[in-house]
């Protein structure tokens, strides 16, 4: 290593050494004076002296006054500009979007994306449109064109298969000779359907344990039971049931409407003991482990063991196989509902499970049919770079946090480095001998779309019994790549940003770091929070769910989150509140996300110093990370699907996902300079992590 050597003096001779006129060559002569007289110092300078010390004095003076105004110069210098082609498309973007007549204090969301809503109105056939699916369409175009290239080199015999698959779908003339035989094939192995022709009521175990029983129609229970307000949605449901059976070999309408009245009975009762969604959230509460033996004690009307060997099959089980169940008190429940039903009922309500699974795969009559019920229904290597950052400002925030204990504090951190990244797609795509090793148990056959859908039903099945006793597979993802969306797995503690995301207005490598930060940091954030909202909290660094927290502090996110409740149910849409229990996972997900993602930004500016803005806009870095993050969320909807997102979907409405998140934030209102009082800056601040 090296060292420095302290400079001495002792080689020197002395200062008192120099003797009068010996120490300059010239004569010329330097005198110390004492403090004591000044003037008396002077008055001893010698002519020559003075002009000198005159000089120094007016070329210091000069110096000093020429340093002050190179730094006033640079600190009141802005910003270099961004001229690139890149920053100009997205400064374009951004000013397209922006509405410049709103106040950004007032309603920020209404600033951000007032110009992208005016520009955008809902497209024929949709009930809602945002940035999401303008992406998502951009993916699906570029699959569309990899799909039908059959002229290209393809390597592997499961991209083959995908071709098929595609070929098979886009077959119209095919699907239209076959109409509804495929489907009425199926129900025919399974035993009939009543509604259609005559069913083998001798068989019906048999047909239990080969139709999964899949709920509610409907998407949520509230559909059934608030019945005055969706009055029209149920009329809508119930007569494309009867359509769909009549295309299915129904003769007689009246008593196809008569028997599918009945299922939609028994699904109103099924609704009727259905457990409400926020009371599923707290999931050390719902969750049960028995065994397959005590299924028979806990819900006698259905025969378990031949229902789970079939499942699992070919894997052998008994009695004593560990088994999780979810909302014991649901199950005992339904088990009561099935021994009280009419066999022949349940035959045609699991019938038509399956037939609204399917029909949408068979010839146009079914996609119109369900195309109409909708309109009733709706009203028509850098990513890990900022997952590193994401992560790195978390664990700073967890170190601030004033409500948690420390050996939580410890535990929290832990997790948080032991979260594994997924990016992209599971490697096994890239190698053609792996992707057709995954896929061999599949075939696909180039003109029969509904029997291709069928088989990949089947092998889906096959493949997720295969995991039974084994450890979780991460090369199994819940989403495939051009997936415009991430996901946060507490079981594995693992984050997943598949490759549709990882683009515009999300991620691109040369916009600037604002807008990354502000576009993917923040799902970054969000997604490493749910490790950590109301339910994830309770899975430990290793996925297992066990009570990993001290007491204390439960108690004391429970108070941190109440704010967040209260704070999310004062908002509405079209006089609907938002229910801010149901929403609870997420707002705290989206919260804990901006101010992560913010930080990270923070720290990469100490790091690398201000980056170029953007031209024209007028905005400042910090205020283009806000921006960034608002756009995201652009999107407009109708009434009736802003209704059925309140009443199913874990998220708030887009609009709060902005306002909610940056009125909790105080850097937000420092930088965009609200007023405290104002409806981005309320006194009132709620923060969990």
């Amino acid at each position: 290593m090296s060292t420095y050597k302290r400079a001495t003096l002792d080689d020197e001779d002395p200062l008192d050494s120099i003797g009068e006129g010996d120490g300059y060559p010239n004569g010329f002569q330097v005198n110390f004076c004492g403090p004591r007289s000044s003037l008396g110092c002077w008055a001893q300078r010698t002519r020559p002296e003075k002009q000198l010390m005159v000089l120094v004095a007016v070329l210091a003076a000069v110096l000093a006054a020429c340093l002050l105004g190179l730094i006033f110069q640079y600190r009141a210098r802005p910003p270099a500009v961004c001229l690139s082609e890149a920053c100009i498309s997205v400064t374009s973007s951004i000013l397209s979007s922006l509405d410049r007549a709103v106040n950004p204090c007032e309603d920020f969301f209404g600033y951000a994306c007032g110009g992208w809503i005016k520009a955008n109105p809902l497209p024929d056939g949709h009930s809602r449109w945002g940035t999401f699916n303008n992406l998502w369409e951009h993916n699906q175009a570029i699959m569309k064109h990899l799909l039908e290239n059959t002229t290209a080199n393809v390597s592997s015999e499961a991209e083959r298969k995908a071709q098929r698959y595609y070929q098979a779908c886009m077959n119209e003339s095919k699907i239209e000779e076959l109409r509804a035989a495929p489907l009425m094939e199926l129900i025919q192995k399974l035993g009939g359907w009543n509604i259609t022709g005559p069913w083998a009521g001798d068989n019906f175990n048999a047909t239990l344990q080969k139709v999964d029983q899949s709920g509610l129609g409907l998407p949520s229970r509230d559909y059934y039971l608030n019945k005055t307000e969706n009055e029209k949605v149920l009329a809508g449901y119930l007569n494309y049931m009867v359509q769909l059976g009549m295309f299915l070999g129904g003769t007689d309408e009246e008593s196809t409407r008569q028997q599918m009245q009945q299922i939609l009975d028994f699904e109103t009762a099924l609704a009727n003991i259905t457990i409400p969604q926020e009371k599923h959230r707290d999931e050390e509460v719902i969750y049960h482990k028995m065994t397959a033996g005590d299924l028979k004690e806990l819900a006698p009307a259905v025969d378990w063991m031949p229902f789970l060997s079939m499942v699992f099959h070919p894997v052998e089980l008994n009695e004593s196989e560990p088994i999780v169940v979810y909302a014991k008190e649901y199950l005992e429940q339904v088990s009561d509902l099935i021994l009280a039903t009419d066999k022949c009922l349940l035959n045609n309500y699991m019938i038509w499970n399956l037939v609204r699974k399917t029909s949408p795969f068979l010839d146009q009559r079914f996609q119109d049919a369900e195309e109409k019920f909708m309109e009733v229904m709706y009203g028509t290597k850098k990513a890990e770079e900022m997952i590193a950052e994401i992560k790195t400002a978390f664990e700073e925030s967890l170190e601030t946090l004033q409500w948690m204990d420390e050996e939580t504090r410890k535990s929290a951190k832990e997790k948080a480095d032991a979260i594994y990244n997924m990016i992209g797609y599971p490697k096994f795509i890239m190698d053609p001998k792996e992707l057709d090793k995954v896929f061999n148990d599949y075939e696909a056959v180039s003109d029969l779309y509904f029997e291709n859908v069928m088989q990949f039903y089947n092998f889906s099945a096959r493949v997720t019994a295969d995991q039974l006793r084994k450890p979780p597979n991460r090369d199994q993802w819940s989403m495939t790549p051009p997936t415009v969306n991430a996901y946060y797995s507490p079981t594995k503690n693992e984050i997943v940003f598949p490759a549709g995301i990882l683009q515009a207005p999300f991620y691109t490598r040369a916009s600037p770091k604002s807008l990354n930060f502000g576009g993917i940091g923040v799902v970054v954030g969000h997604e490493l929070t749910h490790a950590f909202d109301d339910q994830g909290r309770e899975y430990d660094k290793d996925g297992n769910l066990r009570p990993w927290w001290k007491n204390s502090s439960v108690e004391a996110f429970k108070r941190q989150t109440a704010c967040m409740v209260e704070q999310y149910s004062n908002y509405t849409i079209n006089g609907e509140a938002v229910n801010g229990k149901h929403t609870l996972g997420e707002n705290i997900a989206d919260n804990g996300g901006l101010k992560a993602a913010y930080r990270a930004y923070q720290n990469w500016l100490k790091k690398n110093g201000d980056e170029e803005t953007l031209p024209t806009l007028g905005l400042t870095n910090h205020q283009l990370f806000f921006v960034g993050f608002a756009q995201v969320w652009c999107s407009v909807r109708t009434p009736e699907s802003s209704h059925e997102g309140l009443i199913t979907d874990p998220h708030s409405p887009s609009r709060f996902r902005v306002i909610g998140t940056v009125s909790n934030s105080r850097e937000f209102a420092e930088h965009f300079g609200c007023p405290l009082g104002s409806p981005m800056n309320p006194p009132k601040k709620c923060e969990v992590w």
